[in-house]
C-alpha cells in the first residue's frame, strides 16, 4: 500500500539546498486500513541547482532516509545535520522524516492522546507507535515517492542515528526488498526480547561515566549534596512539572554525548552558585534545568522507551527494578558521590512531570503489556543480503558495545566502523568524519 500525498510545497535555502515539504497520510493500523490514517511530515532535500534547462534526470536521484533516534524525536532542518553534504555529494537526495508521532507527524502529547479515549484505548494506540509501523510508513511512502522511478531503481537507502537503527534493523528483517542499503550510527539494536540485558549493561556504562565525572570535577561531588538537600526540603516548580531529586538526577543522560560531561557540570555550578548566593534558583537556572528534560515533550520517549526492546514479553519497569543493584545511585548523604542516572525511564517521571503525569494509567499498561510483536526475525538477518554499513562506539553510553557487537555477527555482511574516538552523538557532532567512515566502508571493499 502506497502512501497518500497530502500536500508538497517547495523553498530553498540560498546558496545551499533545495527543500520540499511534504506531508502523507498512511493507515494507523496497516492490517486495518480502513481503521483511519496519521498524517505524516518529512522534507526532502536536494542540492540546489539552476541548470539552463532543468532536465527530469534530477528528480530521479537515489534517496536516502534519515531515521531519527529517540524513540518520539522529531528532525530539525535540513540544513542544520552534518550529514546533508556528504550524502549530497554522492548524489544522493535526502529524506528527513519525521516518524509516526513525532514532529509534525500526528503529533503524540497528553492532550492529542487524549482523543483516543480512555486509558485502555490509548495504550492500544500507542502499541502502533514502535519500529514495526515506522517501517511500513517508510515502505508506504517509498512506494509512493518511486512509483514513476524504473523498476529496477526503486529501492531506496537509508540511515539511522541510534533508534533509527533500531528501525533499520527491523526494516532489514521486514522489507529487505525495499532497500538498497542501510547506514547505522550507533544504532546496532541489541536481539532480546525485554529491556533487562540492556539496563544492566547500561548501568554499568552510566557507573562509568560517573566516575569519570567525578574524576574530572570532585569538588561537585559535595555540591551535588548541597543541591539534593534543598530540593529534598523545597518544592521547586519548574515550567513542565517539579524539579524533585531525582529528577535533578536525571540530567545524568547528557554524559554519553560529547561534551556531556563538561555540559552537567554548568549546570551544577550554575545551581549551587545560585544557592550560595541567594538561598533558592533562579528563572534563568530553571529554565536551563527544565530544557535538558524533554520528557514532557516526546512523551513517546517515556511511555516507549522501554518497550523498544520487548517482543513477546513485558518491561515491567525493567529500569526502576534494576536500579536496587546499583547503591551508588542511591540518594543519600552516606554516599561518597552521588551518582546522576543515565537512558533509563522511572516511575517517578510520571510524577515529576505535568505531562506524563496525565498518562501514568496508560504507562502502566504498556509496562505490563506482553504481547509485543517481534521487531527483528534472526533468520532473515542471518541470510542478509542487503548491504550494512555501521558506526560503532566503544565507549557508547547507550548502545552497549558489547550488544551492538553481537548484533552485528548476526546480520550478513555487516561492515563495521569501530572507535574509542567518538560517542553516540558522533553523527551530529562529528559528521564530517563519521560520513567519510561510513562512504568509505560502501566504497571500498576486501579481497
Amino acid at each position: 500500500m502506497a502512501a497518500k500525498l497530502i500536500d508538497r510545497r517547495f523553498h530553498n535555502v540560498p546558496g545551499k539546498l533545495h527543500v520540499a515539504e511534504l506531508f502523507f497520510d498512511v493507515p494507523i493500523d496497516y492490517s486495518k486500513p480502513s481503521d483511519g490514517t496519521l498524517r505524516l511530515f518529512a522534507r526532502s532535500v536536494s542540492r540546489l541547482n539552476k541548470p539552463v534547462e532543468p532536465t527530469k534526470e534530477e528528480s530521479k536521484l537515489p534517496w536516502l532516509v534519515y531515521l531519527q533516534g529517540g524513540p518520539g524525536f522529531g528532525c530539525g532542518a535540513p540544513q542544520n545535520y552534518g550529514l546533508v553534504e556528504p550524502a549530497l555529494s554522492k548524489g544522493y537526495q535526502v529524506l528527513f522524516l519525521d516518524q509516526r508521532g513525532t514532529g509534525l507527524s500526528s503529533t503524540i502529547t497528553a492532550g492529542t492522546l487524549a482523543r483516543q479515549g480512555d486509558a485502555i484505548r490509548q495504550a492500544e494506540y500507542l502499541q502502533k507507535f514502535r519500529a514495526d509501523n515506522i517501517v511500513r510508513d517508510c515502505e508506504a511512502i517509498r512506494k509512493l515517492l518511486t512509483l514513476d522511478y524504473p523498476e529496477d531503481q526503486r529501492k531506496w537507502s537509508i540511515i539511522g542515528q541510534s533508534f533509527g537503527g533500531f528501525c533499520a534493523a527491523t526494516y532489514l528483517s521486514k522489507f529487505p526488498e525495499g532497500l538498497r542499503e542501510a547506514f547505522l550510527c550507533g544504532g546496532l539494536p541489541p536481539l532480546v526480547n525485554d529491556p533487562v540485558p540492556v539496563y544492566e549493561r547500561t548501568y554499568e556504562k552510566v557507573v562509568e561515566r560517573n566516575e569519570a565525572y567525578y574524576a574530572k570535577f570532585p569538588e561537585d561531588a559535595e555540591r551535588v549534596k548541597k543541591i539534593m538537600q534543598y530540593l529534598a526540603a523545597n518544592q521547586v516548580a519548574l515550567p513542565s512539572g517539579w524539579l524533585t531529586p531525582a529528577r535533578f538526577q536525571q540530567l545524568g543522560i547528557v554524559f554519553g554525548f560529547h561534551g556531556g560531561i563538561d555540559s552537567l557540570h554548568e549546570i551544577v555550578v550554575r545551581v549551587w552558585n545560585d544557592l550560595e548566593i541567594f538561598g533558592s534558583l533562579t528563572v534563568p537556572t530553571l529554565a536551563i534545568i527544565d530544557s535538558n528534560g524533554g520528557m514532557d515533550k516526546n512523551i513517546i520517549y517515556a511511555v516507549l522507551h522501554e518497550a523498544i526492546y520487548c517482543q513477546g514479553k513485558p518491561s515491567l519497569w525493567a529500569a526502576d527494578r534494576l536500579r536496587a543493584e546499583y547503591p551508588r545511585f542511591q540518594i543519600t548523604d552516606s554516599q561518597p558521590e552521588i551518582y546522576f542516572t543515565g537512558e533509563m525511564v522511572f516511575k517517578d517521571m510520571f510524577e515529576s512531570y505535568t505531562e506524563l503525569k496525565q498518562i501514568r494509567e496508560v504507562a502502566e499498561i504498556l509496562a505490563t503489556t506482553s504481547d509485543w510483536p517481534d521487531l527483528y526475525d534472526k533468520a532473515q538477518l542471518a541470510k542478509n543480503e542487503v548491504p550494512v554499513y555501521a558506526a560503532t562506539y566503544i565507549d557508547d553510553m547507550y548502545v552497549h558495545f558489547d550488544l551492538a557487537s553481537n548484533t552485528a555477527a548476526k546480520i550478513k555482511g555487516t561492515k563495521q566502523f569501530i572507535t574509542n574516538t567518538m560517542y553516540h552523538d558522533a553523527l551530529r557532532s562529528k559528521s564530517g568524519e563519521v560520513m567519510r567512515q561510513l562512504l568509505n566502508l560502501r566504497d571500498d571493499s576486501l579481497d
